[in-house]
C-alpha cells in the first residue's frame, strides 16, 4: 500500500456545452493539468455532472425531473470516460457526483470512484437537503461505505453528509484517514457550512477532507445556476500541520484544481503522539 498520495481538488466551472465531444475535451484538458502537476488522485465536485443537461434543449434543462430523466442516457458514457481516463492515466478519480436512477424510478445522488486497474465504485448521499428532497425528489442512500484505493480506505462525504459527524466518524472507523467532500452549494452561507463541517471532520478525527465545489453562474440551468465555494484541503491542527488546519485553498472564483501532497505516515504519528488525541479519545467523551 503506497503512503503518500498528491491529491488535486477542482473548483470546477459549469458550463454551456456544444455536445459530449466539447464535455470530453474539457475533463480530459483539466486531467491533464492535474497530471501535469503530479497528481495521482482527483477529486470533482457534486453535481457537477448537471452541466451535461445542457447537450438537450431548454425543455430539458430547465425542467428539474426533465433533467434527471435525460441525463440517464449518458450515464454509461461518463462511466466509459472516467475509466478510461483512469486507466490510461494511472490515477484513481472521485468523478463527482451523478444523479443515477434506481429499479424502483427513484434517483440517487451518487459518487462514483475510479480505479487504474478499471474497477470502481461508489457512495450514495445519505442526507438530502431541503431542495434535494423537497423540490428535485432525490431519495437518500442507505450505506456509510469506504472505498478500498492504493494508499488505503477513503470515505465519500456528499456535500451536507459532512455535517454530520457520524457519517465521517463512521468512514475512520473503518479505516478512512481521508473524507472526500464534494460539494455543490448555491450560496456563501451554504458553502461556509460545508466548509466548516470539513474543518471539524479533520479536527475531531485528525485526519485529512477535502472539499471540492462547483463554481460559477450557470443562468440556462435550474439545477445549477448559481454555484459558489473555494476547494480546500483541511487537515488536523497540530503539529507538523497549519495553525488554522488549511493545508491549501483555491482563490474565490478560479477555475481549475488546488493540489497538495498527502502523507499518511505522519498522519498516523499525529494521531500517536500529538499535542491532543481527536481521534482516539472519540469514545471517551461521554464518560462523564
Amino acid at each position: 500500500m503506497m503512503r503518500n498520495m498528491t491529491l488535486a481538488v477542482a473548483q470546477y466551472p459549469i458550463d454551456f456545452l456544444d455536445g459530449w465531444e466539447a464535455y470530453c475535451t474539457k475533463i480530459d484538458r483539466m486531467i491533464a493539468d492535474a497530471c501535469a502537476r503530479g497528481a495521482d488522485f482527483l477529486l470533482f465536485p457534486e453535481y457537477f455532472s448537471m452541466e451535461l443537461a445542457s447537450l438537450f434543449g431548454p425543455e430539458v434543462y430547465r425542467s428539474l425531473s426533465g433533467q434527471l430523466e435525460a441525463l440517464q442516457g449518458l450515464h454509461d458514457p461518463f462511466i466509459e470516460l472516467y475509466t478510461r481516463q483512469a486507466q490510461q492515466r494511472g490515477l484513481h478519480i472521485l468523478a463527482g457526483t451523478f444523479p443515477v436512477r434506481q429499479r424502483d424510478g427513484s434517483y440517487r445522488n451518487r459518487a462514483w470512484l475510479f480505479r487504474p486497474d478499471g474497477s470502481r465504485d461508489y457512495q450514495d448521499k445519505l442526507q438530502m437537503t431541503r431542495f434535494e428532497s423537497e423540490q428535485w425528489l432525490i431519495t437518500a442512500g442507505d450505506e456509510i461505505r469506504v472505498l478500498e484505493t492504493a494508499f488505503g480506505r477513503v470515505g465519500v462525504s456528499i456535500c451536507y453528509d459532512s455535517e454530520f459527524p457520524l457519517i465521517a466518524r463512521r468512514q475512520v472507523e473503518q479505516g478512512a484517514d481521508l473524507i472526500l467532500v464534494p460539494s455543490c452549494t448555491d450560496t456563501q452561507a451554504g458553502y461556509h457550512r460545508v466548509r466548516i463541517g470539513c474543518q471539524a471532520r479533520a479536527l475531531e478525527n485528525q485526519c485529512f477532507v477535502a472539499q471540492s465545489p462547483t463554481i460559477g453562474e450557470a443562468p440556462w440551468s435550474e439545477a445549477v445556476d448559481i454555484n459558489s465555494g473555494q476547494a480546500a484541503i483541511y487537515t488536523p491542527v497540530d503539529y507538523g500541520y497549519p495553525d488554522d488546519g488549511v493545508l491549501v485553498q483555491g482563490r474565490s472564483g478560479d477555475a481549475g484544481w488546488v493540489v497538495a501532497a498527502l502523507d499518511l505516515d505522519a498522519l498516523a504519528a499525529v494521531r500517536r503522539g500529538g499535542q491532543v488525541f481527536n481521534h482516539r479519545d472519540w469514545d471517551s467523551q461521554f464518560r462523564f
